[in-house]
């Protein structure tokens, strides 16, 4: 049964309803806990106090000329500042267009052209000093608003201080229908240049809940927040949807005071990107490493007995013996890991890309129910999810109720549902190409649905890497523009699973040439390749050829093959295309290097 603090898709149909009526029932409860810098302490907001400059916000965005329909540019960190300007321009019936706190300039100059954005909120001397460089091509943009002080003038630029009202005149109602355009989500596309979904009011609520059809969450919640909110997947369920149930939310200073904001705030749920869950688990297995022999068998012991009864409690294992020790190593094992993690805990859902089998199994053999589940940003996100009594670590969950699947061609994934975006901004044939008309949206990715309804992700139709953050890249636009410059033939651009892109290069023998005798190393060693020097100008030449892409898609690091890859050597098609899987087993050290420490 429901609390009846829960909103309802028909009490709130818009998200700047759902908010107003928060607002009215939860008055005085804590809504938002940030760390104050200057005052160096946690501080609790109520959704009287967030209502209150909520109100500020849309008076001085319409003193500053916005109009029903503009687009509102925020390229700020996790705040409760992020909540009110979002609530601001929904009220007002804005679009926001997210965007990542540290993109590169040109990203940013980019979107706020294709959008047409009018006002940029920024967070302050950071993205100040990012955007210089690009200000003049920002030529819709005629407001930047800045939440903390730049030290410097600009007739676009506004301190938030000054363009704020002393008071506002209350919460906007401004009339918007469900299916209104609500916010622009960029997206990376395959022809480099993000894409922008475009997401209604109606397609986020509706698959909130539908969520909240699988899963219980009442208003007694605390989540912490560390993934971006320009992630739809953070936005909808780490956000919009606490809102619903009138649960609170706390912002995660940085991620590297992750573990130390989990052990302060506790919070109860938690969303997550499996990277997270890689740092954790590799620490873990490191300071294992150093430990006594006994204390490492009573550690894996606890997680093999914990698996044993997790898997007993989904159904899908009988009684051992080994289950009675389950109370003892929880206590010695299991239960201090949960205190570390702030002790209190119900579940964490994880999305964005695959979480490896043994990190999901360390993590549920101590406690801590980890939730896959599945999603595009086209889809508002969530398409499936593991729920709590049914969960299958090795899927991707069982479709949200009301969620369509089916399988198409070569076992591609098709989705069906109200959460379905409305399409691609400005950009009605890439539409075309991913929703087909009888409005099936065709994921990408191939998939089996096995007999119980769980999907299983098996591969991809077109090449795309997803990072360990969740990001998705398709590596073959990046490689055309890296192949492009005269010092490197050929580039593999590599990172499924891993935190960052790298890539493997193979360098044009003449350039080469004459970059070895510049650095007075012999072109016709082998070893010349692996000089650091080589390496750090084919890792400049990869960065600027890639520069125009989104900045999540930079390259970090690059290794120098030292020969070229053929059809001869089954590195390529005999249409020369790359053997991808070929050419990371042929290259395992050296990939293995790119990523040491990662």
């Amino acid at each position: 049964m429901r609390s009846p603090s829960f909103i309802t898709l028909e009490q709130a149909p818009t998200l700047a309803a759902l908010f107003r009526e928060r607002v009215r029932r939860s008055p005085d409860r804590t809504a938002y806990i940030q760390f104050d810098r200057e005052r160096e302490r946690w501080v609790e907001h109520d959704w009287r106090d967030t209502a209150i400059q909520v109100a500020r916000w849309q008076q001085a965005l319409r003193a500053s000329g916005l109009e029903k329909g503009d687009r509102v540019m925020i390229m700020c960190r996790n705040s409760w500042e992020w909540v009110i300007c979002d609530q601001a321009v929904l009220g007002l019936g804005l679009v926001l267009v997210p965007v990542f706190v540290n993109d590169r300039p040109d990203n940013i100059a980019w979107i706020a052209d294709d959008c047409g954005a009018a006002l940029l909120v920024i967070e302050g001397p950071e993205q100040w000093r990012a955007l210089a460089p690009v200000l003049e091509r920002l030529e819709t943009v005629h407001t930047i608003v800045t939440l903390q002080p730049v030290p410097a003038k600009h007739p676009k630029l506004r301190a938030l201080d000054s363009w704020l009202p002393a008071r506002g005149d209350g919460l906007a109602e401004e009339e918007c229908a469900p299916r209104e355009l609500a916010t622009i989500v960029y997206t990376s596309g395959t022809t480099g240049r993000p894409k922008g979904v475009m997401l209604s009011h109606h397609n986020i609520l509706w698959d909130i809940h539908a969520a909240l059809k699988l899963f219980d969450i009442g208003e007694d919640n605390l989540f912490l927040s560390f993934l971006p909110l320009s992630h739809t997947f953070e936005r909808t369920v780490g956000y919009y949807l606490p809102m619903v149930c009138g649960a609170a939310i706390a912002y995660n200073r940085s991620i590297a005071q992750l573990a130390e904001d989990l052990a302060i705030i506790r919070p109860t749920l938690m969303i997550s990107v499996p990277r997270i869950f890689e740092r954790i688990y590799g620490r873990i297995m490191e300071k294992l490493r150093r430990e006594p022999p006994l204390k490492r068998k009573l550690f894996l012991q606890a997680v093999e007995v914990g698996w044993r009864k997790f898997e007993r409690d989904q159904g899908r294992g009988g009684w051992s013996p080994q289950l009675l020790l389950h109370p003892l190593l929880d206590r010695l094992v299991g239960a201090k890991v949960r205190q570390r993690l702030g002790g209190r805990l119900r579940f964490t859902v994880c999305g964005g890309a695959a979480l490896s089998p043994e990190v999901a199994c360390l993590f549920i053999g101590l406690g801590i129910p980890v939730q896959q589940g599945y999603g595009l940003t086209e889809t508002s996100p969530v398409i499936s999810a593991n729920p709590l009594e049914d969960n299958l670590p090795a899927s991707v969950g069982i479709p949200l109720p009301g969620v369509e699947v089916k399988l198409g061609e070569e076992n591609e994934l098709l989705v069906r549902s109200p959460a379905v975006m409305l399409g691609y901004w400005n950009n009605p044939e890439a539409t075309a190409a991913m929703i087909d008309t009888d409005g099936w949206l065709h994921t990408g990715d191939k998939a089996h649905i096995d007999d119980n309804g769980h999907i299983h992700i098996t591969g991809r139709l077109k090449e795309i890497i997803v990072l360990a953050t969740g990001e998705k890249i398709p590596p073959a636009d990046m490689e055309n523009a890296i192949a492009l410059d005269p010092l490197i033939d050929q580039a593999m651009v590599i990172g499924e699973g891993r935190p960052y892109l790298a890539a493997l290069v193979v360098l044009n023998p003449e350039a080469f040439a004459r970059l070895a005798e510049e650095l007075d190393l012999d072109p016709d060693d082998p070893s010349s390749r692996r000089d650091p020097r080589v390496q750090k100008a084919a890792l400049i030449r990869v960065q600027e050829r890639t520069r125009e892409f989104p900045g999540y898609a930079r390259i970090h690091r690059v290794a120098v093959l030292d020969e070229p890859m053929t059809p001869e050597n089954g590195l390529l098609t005999p249409t020369l295309k790359l053997r991808r899987n070929r050419v990371l087993e042929c290259h395992s050290e050296e990939v293995a290097r790119l990523y040491e420490g990662h």
